[in-house]
């Protein structure tokens, strides 16, 4: 099954590990946009998710618009796609 997922994402973020790690364990593909270090550039995630915060995933196909928080993001992952 072809999930169109979107993670918002910074390299070397643990947080952001910790949901491509559940991502690729339940082999689920999505398009990573790695944000710019610096906070106040970070419009586009701020955009979408009102902080700018990384991780952030998008999920369109289940209404998830731009959900922060990697406990939530995997809790929603297991039981959405589990």
């Amino acid at each position: 099954m072809m999930a169109n997922l979107e993670l918002y994402e910074l390299e070397g973020c643990p947080y952001c590990a910790k949901v491509t790690d559940k991502l690729d364990e339940l082999d689920l593909e999505y398009e990573s946009h790695m944000v710019p270090r610096s906070h106040s550039e970070r419009t586009e995630v701020e955009k979408i998710s009102g902080q700018t915060g990384v991780p952030v995933l998008v999920d369109e196909e289940h209404g998830v618009e731009g959900m922060a928080e990697s406990n939530d993001i995997v809790e929603y992952l297991e039981e959405t796609y589990a």
